[in-house]
C-alpha cells in the first residue's frame, strides 16, 4: 500500500503540471503515454513492438492520436482525412501478412488494430478535452476526480465491508459492495467540485453524468482484468511500482473521456 500511495503521488505530481500547462508538452506527454500502453498490449500477445508490424500499428497509433486543430493542417496537406490514413495502415498490415507468408497473421493484425483502437480513442479524447476552449483543464480535472475517487471509494468500501463478488470470473476481488461504494465516493466528490467550480449546467446532470462515468469507469478496469486474465498477465507493465503498467492506470480514464463526449457533457 506504501509503495502505491508513494507511485501515486510522484505520477500526479508530475502529470497534472502537464494537464495545466496543456498545449504540445501535454500532447507530447499523451502521445509517449499511449505509446508505452500500446507497446505494453501488444507485449501480452508476444507480439515485439520493435519490428516492422509494431512500427507500422505504432505509425495508425500516431494518426488516431492526432487532434482535430493539429491534423486539420497536417491531414489537409497530405490530401487524405484520418480516417483514409486508417485505413491505409490496415491495407498495409494485411499485405504485410502476405509479405512475411502469415508469420504475422490476419489475427496478429486484427488484434494490433483493435489495440490501437483500445489505446488510442481514449487517449485521443484526452489531448481533445483539455484542447477544449476555455474550460479544458476543468473537464480532466473533473474526470481524473471521478475515476480517482471511483478507484479509491471501491477500494476501501470493499475492503471494508465488501462480501458478494461482483465479478470473480474476471476479477475475483472487486464487490459489489465496492462498485456500490467507488460510484458514492465520485458523487460526493463531483458535487464539491461542482461547488467551487461548476462544470455542469445544473445538478441533476451532474449526478447523472458521474453516476454513469463512475459505471463505465470501473467497466473499463474489468475490461483490462479480461484482458489480462485471457493472456495470463498479472500486469499490463511494470512501469508504475504498485499499480503495474500504463493500461493498469489508465483502463477506466480512457473508457470515462470518450463517454463524456458521446453523453455532450463535453460539446
Amino acid at each position: 500500500m506504501k509503495q502505491r500511495i508513494i507511485t501515486a503521488v510522484v505520477a500526479a505530481a508530475l502529470f497534472i503540471p502537464l494537464v495545466i500547462v496543456g498545449g504540445i508538452p501535454f500532447i507530447v506527454a499523451i502521445y509517449a503515454i499511449a505509446t508505452v500502453g500500446l507497446y505494453e498490449l501488444l507485449r501480452m500477445r508476444d507480439m515485439d513492438f520493435f519490428s516492422v508490424e509494431g512500427i507500422i500499428t505504432w505509425l495508425a497509433l500516431v494518426v488516431l492520436l492526432m487532434p482535430v486543430k493539429l491534423g486539420h493542417f497536417v491531414f489537409e496537406t497530405i490530401g487524405y482525412t484520418k480516417m483514409e490514413m486508417v485505413f491505409i495502415i490496415v491495407l498495409i498490415l494485411l499485405i504485410y501478412t502476405v509479405i512475411v507468408k502469415n508469420r504475422f497473421t490476419f489475427d496478429h493484425a486484427a488484434f494490433s488494430i483493435l489495440g490501437v483502437m483500445y489505446v488510442g480513442i481514449g487517449f485521443y479524447y484526452l489531448i481533445e478535452t483539455r484542447m477544449h476552449g476555455t474550460y479544458g483543464i476543468e473537464y480532466v480535472v473533473y474526470a481524473l476526480l471521478v475515476v480517482w475517487t471511483t478507484d479509491s471509494g471501491a477500494y476501501f468500501t470493499g475492503r471494508k465491508i465488501g462480501k458478494r463478488k461482483l465479478w470473480p470470473e474476471i476479477s475475483p476481488n472487486k464487490t459489489i459492495e465496492g462498485f456500490a461504494g467507488g460510484i458514492l465516493s465520485a458523487i460526493v466528490f463531483a458535487s464539491v467540485f461542482q461547488y467551487f467550480i461548476p462544470i455542469a449546467s445544473s445538478f441533476p446532470i451532474l449526478i447523472f453524468v458521474t453516476v454513469i462515468a463512475s459505471i463505465v469507469g470501473q467497466l473499463g478496469d474489468l475490461v483490462e482484468s479480461a484482458l489480462k486474465r485471457n493472456y495470463d498477465v498479472k500486469d499490463s507493465g511494470k512501469l508504475l511500482p504498485g499499480h503495474g503498467g500504463i493500461l493498469d492506470r489508465f483502463d477506466s480514464l480512457i473508457f470515462v473521456l470518450p463517454l463524456l463526449h458521446f453523453l455532450h457533457f463535453i460539446s
